[in-house]
C-alpha cells in the first residue's frame, strides 16, 4: 500500500468508525459531549490526512488506486470498490474535510441548548455524512461513486429533518429526498446505459456520440436534483429548515456540490458529448439569473444565501459546459469556503438574535465585530471583489463563457454578478449596520470561542485560496495563469456598482417601500410559479394516473387473479359429489375411464 492511499484509507474510514462507534454505542451517543468529541476528533485526522494526501499530489502527478473486486459476472470482475487518488480526489477531500471541521465546532456553540440525545444524534449523523461524502469523492468507478451519492442523500434528509418535530421541518426533508430521489434516477438509467455500452462503470471509456450524449444527459438530470439547477431547485430554500450549520455543511461545500464534483469527475465523458455541454451551459446560465432574482427579494438571511447558492452553482455548471474543468471545480473550490462563512456567520447572527430575518437584526456590526466581519469578507468574496477568492474563480468562468452561444449566457453570469453584490451588499447593511429593531438585536454579543474560531479559520481560505490558483490548476494536470482582462474588469465594476447602489437603497435608514424593479421581482416571486406547477402536476396528473393505476391493478390484475381463484374453489364444490366414498363406485370410473380410452384409441387409428 502506497502512502497516498494510505492517507486517503484514514481519511475515509476515521469518520466511518467514528459513525459506527456513536451508532452501537448509545451511551456514548446520549450523553451528548461525548459523540461530539468523537465527531470533531475523526474529522480533524480526515482533514489531517486530506492535506497530506494533496501535499503529496503536489510532486506526484500520476494517478494511484487501491481496489478489491466488488461484482463478479461469471469469472468476470465486473466493479471493483476501493479508493483512486488523483489531483481531483486530494482537492475536493481537504474542501469537504475542512469545511465539515469548521462546522462541526461551530454546531457545539450552536446546538449547546439541545437535549444530550438530540446532541448526541446530531454529531453521529455528522461523521456518516462525513463518511459517505469522503466515498464519493475517492470512489474509483461511477458506481461506488453512486452508492456514496445516495449515502448522502440518505443523510440529508436526516439532517434537514433534525427537528423532525417541526411539521415544516419534516416537510422539507421529505421534499428534498424525493426531488433528488427523482433526479438520481437519471444517474442510475445512465449508469445501467454506460454498462451496457461498454461492460463497466469506469468513467473514462471511448463511447459514441449517441451513447455518450444519452449518457451525459442521464447524468446531468442527476446533477440538476443535487446541484439545485432549474427546474429543481425547489427543494434548496425549504431545506434551511434544518440547523443553519447543516446548511452550511450540505449547501455550500459539500451536498450541492456533489452534483458539480460528477461532471468534475466524468468529465472524459462529457467532452464526447458537446449537445449535453450546450444544454448544461445554458441551464447554469439561467439558473444563475432566477435564483440571484429570487435572492434579492428574500428577507430570510438563510434562504437569500440559499438562493445564492443555486445561482453560484449554476455559474458552476456554465463553466463545465462551457468546456472549463478547471473553472468550474476551482469556483465550487473557493465558493465552499466563502459560502460556508457566510451560513456559519449567519448562524452566530440568527443564535444571538433568535430570528432569521434580516429585518430583527440590525447594529450587528458594533455588537459583534468577529462574526459581521466574517460576513462582510464572504459578501465581498461572493460578489467577486477584486483581491478576494471569488475574484479570481468568477475571472475564470467568465473567461470560459465568453464567446460562447452568442454571447448571451456570458451576459447572464455578468448581470447576476452585479445582482449578487447588491442583494449581498443589501443584506449587509440591513443586518449588520441598519438600526437595532427589536430588544434582542439591541442586546446582541459576540458568540463563544467554539462559534467565532471557525469564523476565523474559514476567513483565510476566502481571502488567500485565490491566489494559489496555480497550485491547484498543477495538481489537476491543468495550466492557470491570470490576467486582469476586460471580462474581470467589467465583472469587478458590476460587483462594485451593486455594493454601491445596495448603500444607497438599504445603508441610509430603513425604507418604507423597496424599490419598484425589487417589488416588481418580489409580486412574481410570490406566485410561487415553479412549486405551483408542481403541484398541479402532482394533483392533477400524478394522483389521477395513480389512481387509474390503482383501479388497474385492483380490480383488472387483483380482479382476474380472484376470478381464477373463485372458479377454481367451485369446480372443486361441484366436483365433491362425486366423491362418493364407496370403492365399487370408484372401480365403476376406472373401467369407464380405460374402455373410453380404447374406444378413442380404436377410432383414432381408422382416421
Amino acid at each position: 500500500m502506497t502512502r497516498p492511499v494510505m492517507y486517503a484509507l484514514v481519511a475515509l474510514w476515521t469518520p466511518a468508525i467514528a459513525a459506527l462507534a456513536l451508532a452501537a454505542l448509545v451511551p456514548l451517543r446520549k450523553k451528548g459531549w461525548p459523540a461530539a468529541a468523537v465527531a470533531i476528533f475523526s474529522s480533524l485526522v480526515s482533514l489531517g490526512s486530506a492535506i497530506a494526501l494533496f501535499m503529496d499530489r503536489l510532486h506526484d502527478e500520476v494517478p494511484q488506486q487501491l481496489v478489491a473486486p466488488w461484482i463478479h459476472a461469471g469469472s468476470t470482475v465486473v466493479a471493483e470498490v476501493g479508493v483512486r487518488v488523483d489531483g481531483i480526489s486530494a482537492s475536493m477531500l481537504v474542501v469537504v474535510t475542512l469545511v465539515a471541521t469548521c462546522v462541526q465546532v461551530f454546531s457545539v456553540g450552536y446546538m449547546h441548548d439541545e437535549p444530550p440525545a438530540a446532541y448526541g444524534r446530531y454529531f453521529t449523523l455528522h461523521a456518516l455524512f462525513l463518511f459517505s461524502m469522503n466515498t464519493l469523492v475517492i470512489a474509483p468507478n461511477i458506481l461506488q461513486l453512486f452508492a456514496g451519492w445516495e449515502l448522502v442523500g440518505v443523510t440529508s434528509y436526516l439532517l434537514i429533518g433534525f427537528y423532525f418535530k417541526k411539521p415544516s421541518a419534516a416537510r422539507a426533508a421529505v421534499k428534498a429526498f424525493w426531488v433528488t430521489k427523482f433526479a438520481d434516477m437519471g444517474l442510475l438509467f445512465g449508469l445501467l446505459v454506460l454498462f451496457a455500452a461498454t461492460g463497466n462503470f469506469g468513467w473514462d471509456a471511448k463511447l459514441s456520440h449517441g451513447v455518450a450524449t444519452a449518457v451525459t444527459l442521464l447524468f446531468f438530470l442527476a446533477v440538476v436534483g443535487k446541484s439545485a439547477q432549474f427546474p429543481l431547485h425547489v427543494w434548496l430554500p425549504d431545506a434551511m429548515e434544518g440547523p443553519t450549520p447543516v446548511s452550511a455543511l450540505l449547501h455550500a461545500a459539500t451536498m450541492v456540490a456533489a452534483g458539480v464534483f460528477l461532471v468534475v469527475r466524468t468529465n472524459p465523458l462529457f467532452a464526447q458529448a458537446p449537445a449535453t455541454r450546450m444544454v448544461m451551459l445554458g441551464l447554469g446560465a439561467a439558473t444563475a439569473l432566477f435564483a440571484a432574482l429570487l435572492a434579492l427579494v428574500q428577507t430570510d438571511i438563510k434562504k437569500t444565501l440559499a438562493y445564492s447558492t443555486c445561482s453560484q452553482l449554476g455559474y458552476m455548471v456554465a463553466a463545465l459546459g462551457a468546456g472549463s474543468m478547471l473553472g468550474g471545480f476551482f469556483h465550487l473550490t473557493t465558493h465552499a469556503f466563502f459560502k460556508a462563512l457566510l451560513f456559519l456567520a449567519a448562524g452566530s447572527a440568527i443564535h444571538a438574535v433568535h430570528s432569521n430575518e434580516i429585518t430583527d437584526m440590525g447594529g450587528l456590526a458594533k455588537k459583534m465585530p468577529i462574526t459581521a466581519s466574517a460576513f462582510i469578507v464572504g459578501s465581498l468574496a461572493l460578489a467577486g471583489v477584486p483581491g478576494l477568492s471569488g475574484f479570481f474563480s468568477k475571472d475564470l468562468v467568465l473567461e470560459a463563457v465568453e464567446g460562447q452561444l452568442s454571447n448571451v449566457p456570458y451576459a447572464a453570469l455578468m448581470l447576476t454578478a452585479f445582482l449578487t453584490a447588491f442583494y449581498m451588499g443589501k443584506v449587509v447593511f440591513v443586518a449588520f449596520f441598519g438600526k437595532p429593531s427589536n430588544e434582542k438585536a439591541a442586546h446582541a454579543h459576540e458568540s463563544g470561542l467554539s462559534m467565532s474560531g471557525p469564523l476565523m479559520v474559514l476567513m483565510v481560505p476566502t481571502v488567500v485560496a485565490g491566489y494559489f490558483g496555480a497550485t491547484f490548476a498543477h495538481v489537476q494536470g491543468e495550466h492557470y495563469h491570470f490576467h486582469f482582462g476586460t471580462g474581470p474588469a467589467v465583472a469587478s465594476s458590476l460587483g462594485l456598482a451593486g455594493i454601491v447602489l445596495a448603500y444607497f437603497v438599504y445603508g441610509r435608514g430603513p425604507r418604507t417601500e423597496q424599490p419598484a424593479a425589487v417589488a416588481l421581482v418580489d409580486r412574481i416571486a410570490k406566485t410561487r410559479l415553479v412549486n405551483r406547477v408542481y403541484e398541479y402536476g402532482f394533483h392533477n396528473v400524478t394522483l389521477v394516473v395513480a389512481s387509474g393505476l390503482a383501479f388497474v391493478d385492483r380490480y383488472v390484475v387483483d380482479g382476474l387473479i380472484n376470478l381464477l381463484g373463485y372458479g377454481a374453489i367451485e369446480a372443486g364444490r361441484k366436483a365433491r359429489p362425486i366423491q362418493s366414498g364407496f370403492a365399487p363406485d370408484y372401480v365403476l370410473a376406472v373401467v369407464l375411464g380405460v374402455v373410453g380410452l380404447a374406444v378413442w384409441a380404436v377410432f383414432g387409428s381408422w382416421r
